[in-house]
């Protein structure tokens, strides 16, 4: 029985397509778990002083594990691996430096976890400035907690390195979900114990699972990595003189949000939990598509270029963002129309009010706005590290999150001083009669500076690999952006019907105009497509067929990320 266990998690997937669809399901599965945690949070506990104090102890762990364990990401460390795994001695190579990398990790992240669990008490006062003596307690005592979190994780995206580099995408998949359900463990058994307290030990126990789904398919390849006392130095100095540009660049990112976060601190109480929610609701069409296709495409991106085969290169890069634009898009004109039903259905129970509802759909709405361009960064990002080539990304990264805050403040100064600003928005999102609007200035900046950051990395990546200079991607972001924009015409006008005919102010009633409207949408949206034959659309349908058709369907082998 284990046996077969290990063959099922063992399934190698080799075309970015078939790779990104089954990345993209169990995103999808590990989203939607991700949406029944935020249901259940909103549920049973609502946007207030405890959810507040919850998401703003995360910013430290986030930021420690971005700044130490990103330095051994799968991203830094599946070209090294790749080199050494080759001949009659690979693994043996392989194993060494897996050792060392794991050694040098667990020295600097304990170490580092010790000094920041000493330093919290100072550290919470810049976390959220705006909080009472007894909420920084609170969040002091959660943040110590959840620091042992990215210990786990960083620990198992450092193994799964080796899933990757096997092909392995099956189980890596398993870990954000195990991930989402010991967080749920958390909300539902320990909160009612605990309290906010229970909610970090949640973390701490999805963390575990996030490691240990990943550790019999390492082992299972004698790849699992030990202690080493003699730890090879320069090597370890080699790979980070590799991801440093890369982890500062994420850090960078990290930092912004964290000031967007100590920002939201000082608005209305609940202000961090709604900003919060938002920016989760919108993340779930990114991790589904962006980080799919971008997650998909790397290891055929790290091979072409070392065999410095670049049409190949282009030709992944190119397919990859093609598929990123046919999905997000179409996606965009959904939830800006259905965005308050989205989040009704998703978050409205319980604690979470009608005025929350709206609040949230708003900032929603301002996020998807650069949908389209995260998932793209994400992907030419990729196609930096692929090249070795770190700087760029850094550069324009640590441009961006700065431009980020600085949007921050700039719009939150003109709401505040030219109120008549913020009723433009408000008349535009439809919230003109909700409190806590000056939010929204958070949500505002994060798009701007996400859509800054893009066109910033695409004019330098064109630079850097399209040599020629040529767009190839003109025509599948118009033909795509024609059909988005008839789902979203359709889908506004099929909302107007379905209210007629449902009961809104019912669960069902709401999630069904909804869904049905955006059923009609895409319906109309798709035979826009087919007409002008969108190759995009072509070759989803016949990775679809060839996968129902195919007989292996069901007996995986080996995967990989």
């Amino acid at each position: 029985m284990p046996k077969k266990i290990l063959t099922f998690l063992n399934k190698e997937f080799n075309g970015i397509n078939e790779a990104a669809l089954l990345l993209g399901g169990f995103a999808f599965l590990s989203q939607l778990l991700g949406l029944i945690r935020d249901r259940t949070l909103a549920g049973i506990i609502g946007p207030g002083p405890v959810l507040d104090i919850y998401y703003a102890a995360f910013r430290i762990p986030d930021f420690l594990y971005i700044s130490i364990a990103s330095l051994a990401s799968v991203t830094v460390l599946l070209p090294f691996l790749m080199d050494r795994i080759k001949g009659d001695e690979g693994k043996v190579k392989a194993r060494q430096f897996l050792n060392n990398i794991f050694s040098a990790y667990m020295v600097f992240m304990v170490l580092a976890s010790l000094i920041v669990a000493i330093l919290m008490p100072y550290i919470a006062r810049y976390i959220a400035p705006g909080f009472s003596e007894s909420q920084l307690h609170s969040l002091v005592v959660t943040s110590r907690i959840m620091l042992l979190s990215p210990i786990f994780i960083g620990l198992s995206n450092l193994i799964g390195s080796v899933t990757q580099l096997f092909k392995n995408f099956f189980v890596f998949s398993l870990s954000p979900i195990f991930y989402n359900l010991g967080i749920l463990f958390g909300i539902i058994i320990l909160y009612p114990k605990f309290g906010v307290y229970g909610l970090a030990y949640g973390v701490i126990f999805g963390a575990m699972l996030h490691l240990f789904i990943q550790i019999p398919v390492v082992v299972s390849h004698g790849l699992f990595p030990k202690i080493s006392l003699k730890i090879n130095w320069q090597e370890i100095l080699q790979v980070m003189k590799l991801s440093l540009p890369r982890t500062l660049a994420l850090s960078c990112n990290s930092l912004a949000f964290m000031v967007l976060i100590a920002v939201a601190s000082t608005l209305k109480e609940g202000s961090i939990s709604l900003f919060t929610f938002s920016f989760n609701l919108q993340s779930v069409p990114v991790g589904i598509i962006g980080i799919s296709y971008s997650v998909a495409a790397f290891p055929m991106l790290v091979k072409s270029f070392k065999m410095e085969d670049m049409d190949k290169f282009i030709g992944y890069i190119i397919g990859a963002a093609r598929q990123i634009i046919f999905w997000t898009l179409p996606v965009i004109a959904l939830i800006v129309v259905l965005r308050a039903q989205i989040v009704r259905v998703i978050l409205g129970t319980n604690a979470f009010s009608w005025a929350d509802t709206r609040l949230t759909a708003a900032a929603i709405a301002l996020f998807v706005v650069s949908l389209a361009t995260q998932s793209l960064v994400l992907l030419f990002v990729r196609g930096y590290y692929a090249a070795s080539q770190t700087k760029t990304p850094l550069i324009v990264n640590t441009l961006s999150s700065f431009m980020v805050i600085v949007f921050a403040f700039i719009i939150l100064g003109i709401f505040k001083y030219y109120p008549n600003t913020l009723g433009i928005v408000e008349s535009i999102l439809r919230v003109k009669d909700v409190s806590g609007t000056i939010m929204l200035a958070l949500p505002l900046a994060y798009a701007i500076g996400s859509l800054l950051n893009f066109f910033l990395i695409w004019i330098l990546f064109k630079k850097d690999f399209l040599k020629k200079g040529e767009s190839m991607l003109q025509k599948t972001f118009f033909e795509v952006l024609l059909g988005a924009m008839t789902i979203g015409l359709f889908t506004y006008l099929s909302l107007n019907l379905w209210s007629k005919i449902l009961d809104i102010n019912t669960f069902l009633g709401i999630f069904f105009q909804g869904f049905l409207s955006g059923i009609i949408g895409i319906i109309f949206g798709v035979i826009v497509l087919y007409i002008f034959k969108n190759k995009e659309l072509l070759d989803i349908i016949k990775v679809l067929s060839h996968k129902l058709s195919s007989k292996n369907v069901v007996v995986p082998e080996q995967g990989e990320l």
